[in-house]
């Protein structure tokens, strides 16, 4: 194979490689000795079939499986000879004079990493700001949840529904007709005058009795979370399996907790005061770790792949498109959007240059993941799938080096992360819970590249309910995390204080030929979820008892 460098330009790159036909067609008779055996033909015995006829038989397929396996071979060997890092996948063209016989001549284009300096982490200084434990925050949501958790006992016979009495019934709705997805539901309870369910439902539960089977029509609310549902009329037939009336106020005692399937108050205490330590110590590290990148932003700059600052500005363009389009005026979101372009851009350039910043300190520092917590991620993000997809989804990951890198990416990333943190000099401030996330909300911490977990997963929703409850949610399903702005802007932009927390492209050193797919989270998921992969869930023991407690929420 000769190999010729046609463009060395910044970190573009081009070579041409001529791969002989005496090359191919070696390959060729290899392949026919390989087969040979396997092959079957009247007149012959087993494994007798000559050679001349086995290639006279399959010789164009086994010429081009013979031409696509050089190519392979010559592209990673120029990339070995070269030493070269690319930074997406190189785009690999065959000469289109090429014909079966003759030497095949093959066009690598590519755009490599650059040699990132010496990262400067000697020196980082940091301010943890901390938020002390508030027993009375703790006292409201234990009286939050008894109040959300009314006891209820059966009403008398043929006692007409009223507000705050639980309906329970089975419900089929319909559009035009039609039933949709998620709109038939069976023993679902609802409390009359919650405002669970979409505007007017439970209005008509009132004077519904056990037994009664009843039509109600509702229309969806115009920023419903499902496109096809928005602003649209529809029926609900109702079978009316009971109704209870309330039992007096629910005191938060023993029995109360009893009644979620705990063993007590006090263990009820303790997990709502490890959830609200967790999401605070996940507030804590957001705003830390934003304050870490930018000192790494500010400390570094260097020549970034064009190729992949436009993969992550594209991925965050459509994001933010996509959001427009659900804003009341989607014409004039989109307006704002285009006028703000080349700040999102300059966005991208960020993510790709704190990405190769985190991998390059990474590889020095010997920072990796393990086995054992890869296939712990691998695992985790099966279970979105359903039980007879799951395992197609892990043998993919397990065959795709890309896939398993956009996996590891994040994790890796939160490593570096957590051995800069170890390096730094960190001063400790108390604050209150508002201070700390009004230091996130900050327009002036948009510079980060600090990532959101905010997991979406496949529910099955009760298009019945309203704007606290599945579909009714303000979000944009499959939105994970979102873009950071670098820049202070010029004016408040809603758009921008949205696109809150931006993460670092391919922190990961075997992410960085791919940048992986980040899509974007709201500042509130944000504030809602902690953002923190150090809040995990509570004690093995707890484990059961807290999804208990937080259902009853």
């Amino acid at each position: 194979m000769q190999t010729v460098e046609t463009l060395n330009e910044g970190l573009k790159r081009a070579y041409t490689l001529t791969i002989t036909a005496a090359e191919i067609d070696a390959k060729v008779d290899a392949e026919v000795k390989r087969v040979s055996p396997q092959i079957r033909m009247p007149g012959f015995r087993p494994g007798k079939v000559p050679a001349n006829l086995v290639r006279k038989m399959h010789g164009p397929a086994l010429t081009q499986e013979a031409l696509n396996t050089s190519i392979q071979e010559g592209v990673q060997t120029l990339l070995s000879e070269q030493k070269l890092r690319p930074a997406l996948q190189p785009q690999v063209s065959l000469d289109e004079g090429f014909e079966p016989g003759k030497d095949a001549v093959v066009k690598v284009e590519l755009e490599v990493l650059p040699d990132v300096p010496a990262p400067a982490i000697e020196g980082i200084k940091l301010e943890r700001l901390t938020v002390p434990a508030d027993e009375s925050a703790i006292d409201e949501r234990i009286q939050q949840l008894a109040s959300q958790n009314k006891r209820h006992e059966d009403a008398p016979e043929g006692h007409e529904a009223a507000t705050g009495d639980l309906v329970v019934m089975d419900f089929a709705g319909k559009v035009a007709g039609v039933a949709f997805e998620g709109g038939t539901g069976e023993g679902m309870s609802i409390e009359i005058g919650s405002g669970r369910l979409i505007p007017g439902f439970e209005d008509q539960l009132v004077g519904i009795k056990k037994g009664d089977e009843k039509t109600i029509e509702v229309t969806f609310p115009e920023d419903y979370g499902v496109d096809t549902l928005k602003g649209k009329p529809a029926t609900f037939d109702l079978k009316v399996t009971d109704v209870r009336v309330p039992a007096g106020e629910t005191v938060a005692d023993d029995e109360f907790a009893k009644a979620l399937g705990l063993e007590s108050l006090e263990q009820l205490r303790g997990i709502l005061k490890d959830q609200a330590g967790q999401e605070l110590n996940g507030l804590t590290r957001t705003h830390m770790k934003r304050k870490l990148l930018d000192q790494l932003a500010a400390d570094h700059d260097f020549e970034v792949p064009p190729s992949m600052v436009e993969a992550e500005f594209n991925q965050i363009w459509a994001q933010l498109q996509h959001e427009a389009t659900h804003e009341a005026d989607p014409d004039a979101a989109m307006a704002e959007l285009e006028n703000e372009r080349e700040d999102y851009r300059a966005i991208a350039v960020r993510r790709v240059r704190l990405g190769l910043l985190l991998s390059e300190i990474g590889q020095a520092n010997g920072v990796e993941v393990s086995q054992q917590e890869m296939q712990r991620l691998i695992l985790q993000a099966a279970q979105q799938y359903s039980p007879q997809d799951r395992e197609r989804f892990i043998q993919y990951v397990q065959q795709e080096p890309m896939a398993a890198a956009q996996l590891r990416a994040p994790l890796y990333e939160d490593k570096v992360v957590d051995f800069l943190f170890d390096k730094a000099e960190i001063t400790d401030r108390e604050v209150t819970r508002e201070e700390l996330e009004a230091a996130i909300e900050s327009e002036d911490g948009f510079a980060s590249g600090t990532h959101v977990h905010n997991h979406d997963h496949d529910h099955d929703h009760d298009h019945a309910h309203g704007h606290d409850h599945d579909h009714a949610h303000d979000h944009d399903h499959g939105t994970e995390e979102a873009a950071a702005e670098p820049v202070k802007p010029k004016r408040k932009s809603t758009k921008k204080a949205e696109a809150a927390d931006i993460e670092p492209a391919a922190a990961d050193a075997e992410a960085a030929p791919a940048a992986p797919k980040k899509k974007a989270a709201t500042k509130k998921a944000a504030k809602e979820e902690g953002v923190s992969d150090e809040a995990g869930e509570a004690a093995p023991k707890k484990k059961a008892a807290k999804k208990k407690a937080d259902d009853a929420a």
